[in-house]
């Protein structure tokens, strides 16, 4: 039978993230590596870390729940790290991809910020207590990285590619 209850919505969406989470551990050393700005570059580095113990807590709550977290590819995410990857292949100026690729940063972590709350809302209706703090506490991280991604471009990054593109005319 396929998803007929909330508990096995719950467990596909939880797959469905863990996916996504494999997926940015893929892209996020290509980003680190694009990246000119050395604050943007150590904020790619930083998230890929915090990234590696976000796919442990997920493993944590497949653990409990006695389920795989794997067999299911996140297609959403797939498709934001696809536009992203374009982005890295365009010819532009350092700076203006350094905000090219805060924007595209942003995409996912808003993506995955949807997903983890939506999850954790689920967990606390399932009495899945434990799990709905391991999600909160994703879920807190991820809106620090997109705030700390806003507050980059907004205080330097978006004004150098500004600068970039006023030179180049």
């Amino acid at each position: 039978m396929g998803i007929d209850n909330l508990e096995k919505l719950y467990i596909e969406e939880l797959k469905d993230l863990h996916s996504a989470e494999r997926q940015i551990l893929q892209a996020l050393p290509k980003m680190v590596k694009k990246a000119t700005h050395p604050r943007l570059k150590k904020a790619f580095e930083e998230h890929l870390e915090v990234t590696r113990t976000q796919l442990d807590r997920l493993d944590q709550i497949f653990a409990k729940l006695d389920k795989k977290g794997t067999g299911k590819k996140c297609k959403g995410m797939e498709g934001l790290l696809a536009e992203g990857d374009e982005v890295m292949k365009e010819d532009m100026p350092p700076d203006v991809l350094d905000a090219a690729l805060i924007s595209a940063a942003q995409r996912v972590e808003h993506y995955e910020m949807a997903g983890y709350g939506t999850v954790r809302t689920w967990a606390k209706l399932l009495g899945e207590h434990e799990a709905a703090k391991l999600l909160q506490k994703t879920l807190d991280e991820e809106g620090d990285a997109d705030k700390t991604l806003t507050k980059l471009a907004e205080t330097s990054i978006n004004a150098e590619a500004e600068v970039a593109v006023q030179v180049s005319r």
